[in-house]
């Protein structure tokens, strides 16, 4: 027996709706607003894209497995660091150009925001033990390579005056961005404007926020299958002018090369620790990295895993992350655990982000450990393809991130660079 077709007074008409033209967006003349959008995964980049659409006009639904407070994402789980210099030690210059980007889209984004997030651009430290001195060399020489490529030189010729990227700070200097690290360490390496964003506030925010704007959220909603147009579920189908599949790792079983990436991160609240900012500690081993937020609250976590392992933290895992965060600062030892997480990062085989498009659909995945960096940019390359149907002039470098479905290659492109 067929399943019912969502009310047309909500969604777009039954049946296949009538769609924009190669992409573009059109006006319904009885509301003046714009088409029907159907986003499937409210996570970091549903959310996002939720609110966007929404204030350009769309009629947007959520559909998520998930509870709308969204414990099982990775946006509830990450560590929230916006950090497109550190972030290029293992990765390509185009996450340090997303990144770039993105972090004037947050300080934007949050001021639309009616709930406070803790958002920071106090910069990174990165740090080594001096027997591991050569690490801290390493990662010098890594970022200052990925810096000279072309592409980021509009970002990087600020950071050689004024506010510079400090590559050796003197003891007294990293004493005075850090007091309580100056006896432990003598040298580092300073990242100014680097940031992060409390994540544990964020999502509630943006929750609130597309609360206000009126949007429909299918909250505990498995969806079944996903199709230009349609997104089906247990109980009906439903009809949008575009669909927008948002599922990261929930949807490998469409797009097989997503692989699942594990993270790991321990929560603490440290009352003897007084931290700054993001701390890297350089380690052959164990690297680590410790965030502070509010009220000396600090996340420790350390680098991705190659697995799709969902189990609790080891017990060998705990010990040394927590170890690590000791030899950064004894306070940490008088700390109080609050949580240990784990979550998996859906992830591309080249670690950059995709957009995939078909006329209808748009899949977007791959965020991998970058999902807080990037995603305001992407959001934005999105809501642009959407509205237009090509990018603007000024995003072009990002046309290797956009491909066409296989079905959809015999027709006109849906996308094009604006010249």
């Amino acid at each position: 027996m067929p399943k019912p077709t969502a009310n047309p007074s909500s969604h777009s008409s039954q049946g296949k709706p009538d769609t924009p033209a190669a992409g573009r967006a059109s006006a319904n003349s009885s509301t003046g607003r714009l088409g029907t959008v159907g986003i499937v995964g409210a996570g970091l980049m549903g959310r996002l894209l939720a609110l966007r659409l929404s204030e350009q006009g769309w009629r947007v639904t959520l559909f998520d497995r998930d509870h709308a407070d969204g414990h099982q994402s990775c946006g509830h789980t990450g560590a929230g660091m916006l950090s497109p210099v550190a972030e290029l030690e293992s990765s390509e210059p185009m996450i340090g150009q997303l990144g770039f980007e993105s972090l004037n889209l947050w300080e934007s984004l949050l001021g639309r925001l009616s709930q406070p997030v803790f958002f920071q651009r106090e910069g990174t430290l990165a740090v080594a033990h001096h027997l591991d001195a050569p690490e801290l060399s390493h990662f010098a020489r890594m970022l200052q390579g990925k810096l000279a490529d072309p592409t980021l030189q509009p970002w990087v010729k600020p950071m050689q005056t004024g506010d510079a990227i400090r590559w050796r700070l003197a003891p007294e200097e990293l004493s005075a961005l850090e007091p309580q690290l100056g006896e432990r360490f003598r040298t580092g390496i300073f990242l100014p404007e680097e940031g992060q964003i409390d994540n544990r506030q964020l999502m509630p925010a943006l929750a609130q926020a597309l609360k206000e704007q009126g949007i429909p959220w299918h909250s505990n909603t498995p969806v079944l299958s996903i199709a230009p147009h349609e997104i089906e579920d247990a109980q009906q189908s439903h009809h949008f002018d575009w669909v927008l599949d948002c599922r990261g790792l929930g949807a490998n079983s469409d797009w097989t090369q997503v692989r699942g990436v594990r993270g790991e991160i321990i929560r603490v609240h440290a009352p003897e620790v007084q931290l700054n900012r993001p701390i890297r500690l350089m380690h052959p081993r164990h690297p680590l990295y410790v965030v502070p937020r509010e009220n000396q609250h600090y996340l420790i976590g350390a680098t991705s895993l190659e697995s799709e392992d969902f189990r609790p933290m080891t017990v060998q895992s705990a010990m040394e992350l927590l170890s690590a965060a000791f030899t950064v600062h004894p306070g940490f030892a008088e700390s109080t655990l609050q949580e240990m997480a784990v979550n998996c990062r859906p992830a591309l085989p080249d670690n950059l982000p995709r957009i995939e498009i078909n006329s209808g659909l748009i899949r977007v995945n791959g965020l991998y450990r970058h999902g807080f960096l990037i995603s305001p940019k992407l959001a934005e390359l999105v809501c642009g393809l959407i509205a237009t149907g090509s990018l603007n002039e000024t995003d072009a470098a990002y046309e290797s991130l956009i491909t066409q479905t296989e079905t959809d290659k015999t027709e006109e492109p849906t996308y094009a660079v604006a010249h």
